[in-house]
C-alpha cells in the first residue's frame, strides 16, 4: 500500500478529528501546472464542523496547508465538495435554471 503525501495526510487527520462519521471522511489530490489540489468529502451533517463558523475552519486548514505546501516548494489549494442536496447546492442549482431560462428567452 503506497503512502499518501504529507499534505493529503493532513488534511485526512484534522478532518477526521472535527467530524462525528470519520469513517466517511474522503480526499481526492490531484496535481497540475497550478499546483495542488485536495478535494475533501464529508457526509452533509459534518459540513458545519468542517467549514466552522463563517468559514474560521476551513480558512485555518486553507492556512496550515498553504504552509505544508511551502515547505515542499508546491501551492496546495483546498476545495470542500458540496454534498448533493445541499442547501447551497440547491440554490447553485436554482441559480443555473434562472440562467438557463432567460438564455433560452433571448432570440438569436
Amino acid at each position: 500500500m503506497s503512502q499518501k503525501p504529507v499534505d493529503q495526510e493532513f488534511v485526512e487527520f484534522i478532518v477526521k478529528n472535527l467530524v462525528d462519521n470519520p469513517d466517511d471522511v474522503v480526499t481526492d489530490r490531484k496535481v497540475d501546472e497550478m499546483g495542488v489540489l485536495i478535494t475533501l468529502k464529508v457526509k452533509p451533517e459534518d459540513m458545519g464542523k468542517v467549514i466552522g463558523r463563517e468559514g474560521s475552519t476551513a480558512r485555518a486548514i486553507r492556512t496550515l496547508l498553504r504552509v505544508i505546501g511551502a515547505k515542499h516548494n508546491a501551492r496546495v489549494n483546498f476545495k470542500i465538495e458540496e454534498p448533493e442536496g445541499s442547501v447551497r447546492a440547491q440554490r447553485a442549482e436554482e441559480a443555473t435554471k434562472a440562467v438557463d431560462d432567460v438564455v433560452d428567452d433571448l432570440k438569436f
